[in-house]
């Protein structure tokens, strides 16, 4: 099941690639879209705005694990795109006992601070209790994430990412059928969403076992790759922390402007809450160009591989910016409709802020795709500080707005902290890699 991108046309493997990650982000989206719109028509906006001032701090949470375990995964594909299967069994070994320590100190951290964050994103004290009672059982559950994004982001590193995708659909599908049922049918309100989120992390998890137990021999390890290696572990971590610390910077330029929201009211909050989660069916694509570029570069950089990194990347631009450019028209004339099927008709308010936050958003993708591409390319490559800056940037630029414009121009003002946020990351990303591009034709002239 593993796929080798070190040969054949870039622009088709990369398509390729693609497909079943857009596949699956989609649907993980889809599932977030049904969650919000039960819990906005069936438990009112105060439970809308409980758990959407939550995302913030999941996402502070759950971007560490992803970019943490992303980065784990970077250099089993290095190895493999070098042909070096003992390198690629000692590397699940090691992503193996780096995840376990990193779930007991995430499990342990989040669950000590999750209510105190909550009081210091001033969380409107008539949502504050059911949003403890969201995030609590999420962070509790913490661990569950950190393993299930370390096994699909291995397999995608040997070059499977359809696999990954059937594995997500059928742990979400579980999820969606559990949901109404823990909140309409069990009465377990905002406690039943969380607790349908882990249930479906557990499925996933074991699917995850199963598969690769029976279809990935290049991960079936052996006690001698088991060994205690600093030397390798190092090798692991000095990709996967800088890239786990990179989406927490990011989070806290988030954190810091639910803050700002959260002095805007229930209804800004609701209304930003349900916006995001109909944007994120157009960023997923996006995101997916990505991660298929960091795949695709780890392999060919390990294979010295040079211009066809470049290459690549020229082709995944022209169709990931062609995407954005569509998803962003799209969003911007009916997001009305999408923002009326989580709020209903009569809460007009909440339909016309997130119909302000989809038109600004929505008219910049095309930069968000770019910082997508460029950002996993570099982490691809195993570099660590241009990104790091990047993630740096975004969070200055995020809490610029959230101090700044918030106060001056209000709920328009959060609607512009993602664009600027995009813009400054974007600069010094493209930046450095048109210099990594200048390097790759130093060492290979002749193509």
């Amino acid at each position: 099941m593993t796929k080798n991108l070190t040969e054949g046309e870039p622009a088709r493997l990369i398509l390729f690639f693609t497909l079943p990650l857009i596949a699956g982000n989609v649907f993980q989206q889809l599932y977030a879209f049904v969650d919000t719109l039960l819990v906005g028509r069936f438990l009112g906006v105060d439970a809308l705005a409980a758990v959407g001032c939550t995302g913030a701090l999941m996402f502070l949470m759950l971007g560490f694990v992803i970019g943490f375990s992303t980065g784990l995964s970077i250099y089993t594909g290095q190895r493999f795109g070098a042909r070096d299967e003992e390198g690629v069994r000692r590397s699940a070994a090691a992503c193996a006992v780096l995840s376990l320590a990193a779930s007991a100190v995430l499990t342990l951290a989040g669950v000590l601070l999750c209510r105190q964050l909550l009081i210091w994103m001033q969380t409107p004290e008539e949502i504050l209790d059911a949003a403890y009672s969201f995030i609590l059982l999420i962070y509790a559950g913490i661990g569950l994430f950190v393993f299930y994004q370390t096994q699909t982001n291995l397999i995608r590193a040997l070059g499977d990412s359809r696999t990954p995708t059937i594995l997500l659909a059928c742990g979400l599908t579980l999820n969606i059928a559990f949901e109404p049922v823990a909140i309409l049918v069990l009465d377990w309100g905002i406690p039943g969403a969380a607790l349908a989120t882990l249930a479906s992390q557990i499925c996933g998890n074991l699917l995850c076992l199963v598969f690769i137990w029976k279809k990935v021999p290049a991960l079936h390890t052996r006690r001698k790759d088991w060994r205690p290696d600093a030397g390798l572990y190092w090798q692991h971590l000095r990709i996967a922390l800088p890239m786990g610390f990179q989406s927490s910077i990011i989070a806290i330029g988030a954190v810091i402007l639910q803050v700002a929201l959260n002095h805007l009211g229930p209804l800004a909050v609701a209304a930003y809450a349900a916006a995001q989660k109909i944007e994120s069916l157009a960023l997923m694509p996006m995101m997916s160009f990505g991660i298929a570029m960091a795949a695709y570069t780890a392999q060919n950089y390990g294979a010295c591989q040079y211009q066809r990194i470049s290459e690549g990347v020229r082709k995944c631009c022209a169709m990931s910016v062609s995407f954005a450019v569509l998803a962003g028209a799209g969003l911007i004339a009916f997001g009305p409709f999408f923002m009326r099927l989580f709020v209903g008709d009569e809460a007009q308010e909440v339909i016309r802020y997130g119909q302000k936050y989809l038109m600004v958003n929505g008219s910049c993708y095309w930069i968000l795709s770019l910082l997508f591409i460029f950002r996993y390319t570099l982490q691809g490559l195993g570099q660590s500080v241009v990104p790091t800056i990047a993630g740096i940037m975004e969070l200055l630029m995020r809490s610029a707005a959230a101090v700044f414009l918030c106060d001056w121009l209000g709920y328009l003002g959060a609607c512009l902290a993602n664009p600027m946020a995009w813009i400054g990351s974007c600069v010094p990303l493209a930046i450095a890699f048109f210099w990594t591009h200048r390097s790759f034709q130093q060492k290979d002239p002749a193509k």
